[in-house]
């Protein structure tokens, strides 16, 4: 039997226009997020939010290599953008937009920080697992439906993750946003090709 979760990738004040990093329009986003929300309670699917929850003084950071932000640098022996200072543990950019309905179920992510993490199951040295996996296995969930911010980095990531794991995944563009154009058109290609569906594109 087919069991679907609706998988809702960083909707945190920091992505918003104005945060400190910022996804062009990633506030549009939300009116579309809650309709999927209610929707899916109203099937009885499993709902779940990832959030970026850093230490403040996380090594993605710029500030903490003092360098510009969007400099390319090393971080875990892997080449890592550095960013400006975004979601920090218990700050206000951290927190989720304060107009999406709140998911019953939260995973955070990006908490060791000596590694990035941009899936929502695993960092991006595949050493800590976020218990996503374990979550929706438990709940015996096969389809995902995911969305959020941003296209090109935590979205593709997460859903590239979870097609490895064995997930039938659908991505909708309708509930996501991204930083680059270019990118973003690769980050598409890049989940077609290993089968993920993706709507609104």
């Amino acid at each position: 039997m087919i069991k679907r979760a609706l998988l809702l990738i960083d909707i945190q004040n920091d992505f918003m226009p104005g945060g400190a990093l910022a996804v062009p329009e990633g506030d549009k986003i939300v009116d579309f997020v809650n309709t999927m929300i209610i929707t899916s309670y109203g099937f009885g699917t499993e709902v779940v939010a990832t959030m970026d929850w850093h230490p403040a003084d996380h090594g993605s950071f710029a500030s903490q290599h003092g360098v510009a932000p969007f400099t390319m640098g090393e971080l875990g022996g892997k080449p890592q953008m550095m960013w400006t200072d975004h979601c920090v543990q218990g700050t206000k950019g951290a927190e989720l937009h304060a107009d999406l309905i709140t998911p019953k179920t939260t995973v955070y992510k990006g908490m060791d920080k000596t590694v990035d993490s941009y899936s929502g199951f695993f960092d991006n040295n595949k050493q800590n697992d976020t218990g996503l996996n374990n979550f929706l296995k438990e709940r015996e969930i096969t389809d995902l439906f995911i969305m959020g911010l941003a296209t090109e980095y935590c979205v593709k990531f997460t859903a590239l993750d979870a097609a490895a794991l064995g997930y039938d995944v659908t991505v909708s563009l309708n509930g996501c946003r991204g930083l680059n154009p270019t990118d973003i058109d690769n980050a598409i290609k890049e989940m077609r090709d290993v089968g993920i569906k993706i709507l609104g594109y």
